[in-house]
């Protein structure tokens, strides 16, 4: 049997880590060699948070402390692409950088641009990273950030049923090239990330990206292409929530939340009822599940129920049920 599931979402939802997370859950793992391959990806996604947060330094008029402008010019000369390598004086400057105020105020303010999610982890674990052996982890490979464009398709094979993954752009330059390319999907995955309801969109710093997100499943939902398929929402990011609910509000950005403040339950369900109402036909079969992709043992618990799901649709449609 086949079920082929297409993964949606706007960017940096969490489709990438899901789909790795399924590659480490039921697929061949990362080998050694697989690992290596990605050294020089953990290098540039921690230049590149350096350069967002030295440019947000600009934008927000915040100075550096003065034995630090060397270290910010220095960084900021270097092409992301070209780097292979953190040299010592790059990890010194880095450190130096990641210890300064005005850094960490541009950190603090990170809802206000486009940086990773990933840049404290990586940040703090910057003497193993920059150790000469330094090999990246599961974890180091789950957090790497890299856009995707276009279609990537992961198949494994899971008792004997090959699960066909697609994994689709999120960013609104991507989304034109996929919508029309799934006919026939079983169901479509969709992941939101509840740690987005106060950040703006990489493509437009005035738009909210939750509600860039609930457009988007709102157009999946209604789409011709999707009426057949079940539609399993992720809400992705509950790590990312419980962290930044204790001190940015809810409210602010949703009036319609009246619930206590700093309480990440009480925000997991007002989104996940945002969601729920944008499915207008209530014959549509709709599941949802709250996620933290970068923790393999609770996409394993999650990716169990999914499957399940799946696979009695799809005993239905072929009356074996």
């Amino acid at each position: 049997m086949r079920v082929c599931s297409a993964f949606s979402g706007t960017g940096e939802s969490g489709k990438s880590t899901f789909i790795k997370q399924m590659r480490i859950i039921h697929g061949s793992g990362y080998t050694l060699e697989d690992r290596r391959g990605f050294t020089k990806l953990v290098y540039q996604n921690i230049i590149i948070s350096m350069q967002a947060m030295i440019r947000a330094l600009n934008t927000f008029s915040i100075p550096l402390e003065s034995q630090n402008i060397f270290y910010a010019e220095m960084l900021n000369e270097l092409d992301v692409g070209k780097v292979s390598a953190l040299q010592p004086k790059h990890l010194d400057a880095i450190r130096h950088l990641w210890k300064d105020q005005g850094i960490r105020q541009c950190y603090e303010r990170r809802r206000e641009y486009h940086l990773s999610d990933s840049t404290k982890y990586y940040l703090s674990s910057l003497d193993r990273i920059g150790s000469p052996s330094y090999i990246p982890t599961q974890q180091d490979i789950l957090r790497v950030r890299v856009p995707t464009t276009g279609i990537i398709e992961y198949p494994f094979d899971l008792d004997n049923i090959i699960f066909r993954m697609v994994d689709v752009g999120g960013q609104r330059s991507e989304r034109r090239k996929w919508i029309h390319c799934f006919e026939k999907v079983t169901s479509v995955i969709f992941l939101v990330a509840l740690s987005e309801y106060d950040q703006v969109l990489v493509e437009s710093h005035t738009e909210n990206r939750m509600q860039e997100s609930k457009a988007l499943f709102r157009t999946i939902l209604t789409s011709s292409w999707f009426q057949e398929s079940s539609v399993i929402l992720f809400l992705n990011k509950t790590d990312l929530l419980a962290e930044k609910i204790a001190y940015s509000h809810l409210a602010d950005y949703f009036p319609d939340y009246t619930g206590p403040k700093k309480d990440a339950e009480s925000a997991k369900y007002f989104i996940l009822k945002m969601f729920l109402e944008q499915n207008v036909n209530k014959e549509k079969r709709l599941y949802s599940h709250f996620t933290c992709a970068t923790d393999t043992e609770n996409i394993r618990f999650v990716f169990a129920a999914v499957k399940d799901t799946l696979l009695k649709q799809n005993l239905k449609e072929f009356n074996l049920a």
